[in-house]
């Protein structure tokens, strides 16, 4: 794996982006509908910070699912997987692709993060910022990890736009879980350390995950 090949990739799939806009403006509208929605729901209650936690990742679960989705779909849609598997390995496409679906993934819970605070501002209080980062962090590696492997394994199915949302659930699963502990950790301002046990669960979910896509992901490609 050529590390300047990869980086091609990925210039080549933001540029894409950049030209059709697709994924950036579908996650901009489900975020606002999504927390709009809650919004109305919520009306004058105040809720406790475990449900807005589970909220927050609920909008960042469904809002990532109508984006990543497209990963590799866009390459079947362009023509363009044959001349992929000719030019690159397939170790070259899998991280380019997990690189922009963690950029992706981020900049969405950054921009989840901000909306909420605003819509929120009296209830949605980090308490122990070092603790949301690391959680956001860990979380957005999580979800790309995951979602790049489901996205290639569906892009050929003729159903891939119900496919995909109902694999990931199962597998992402253990994520929303553990991400919402350790916000509602951080809303509720408890210590750094009080996280670690969620975070060490994080990383071994991001190292298996990441480590499993790379050893099957060169027979999925070229299925």
């Amino acid at each position: 794996m050529s590390a300047s090949s990869t980086f091609a990739l990925v210039r080549k799939d933001v540029h894409s982006e950049l030209r059709t806009r697709y994924a950036l403006n579908a996650l901009i509208m489900f975020v606002v509908v999504a927390v709009a929605t809650i919004l109305f729901a919520l009306r004058s209650d105040q809720p406790t910070s475990s449900v807005l936690a589970g909220l927050y990742w609920v909008v960042v679960f469904f809002t990532a699912m109508s984006g990543l989705s497209r990963t590799f779909v866009s390459e079947e849609e362009r023509g363009t997987t044959m001349t992929l598997q000719l030019v690159a390995t397939p170790s070259t496409v899998y991280f380019a692709k997990l690189i922009v679906n963690t950029a992706l993934t981020f900049s969405l819970t950054i921009a989840v993060t901000v909306l909420y605070m605003t819509v929120f501002s009296d209830s949605f209080v980090i308490q122990t910022m070092s603790t949301f980062l690391v959680t956001v962090i860990l979380g957005s590696l999580g979800f790309a990890s995951a979602s790049t492997i489901i996205a290639a394994i569906v892009a050929k199915a003729n159903t891939r736009a119900t496919l995909y949302p109902v694999l990931s659930f199962p597998i992402l699963v253990v994520l929303l879980m553990t991400v919402m502990s350790a916000t509602t950790k951080a809303l509720d301002g408890e210590p750094f350390e009080g996280a670690l046990g969620d975070f060490q669960i994080l990383a071994g979910y991001i190292l298996a995950m990441t480590g499993g896509s790379y050893l099957l992901f060169e027979y999925v490609w070229k299925e």
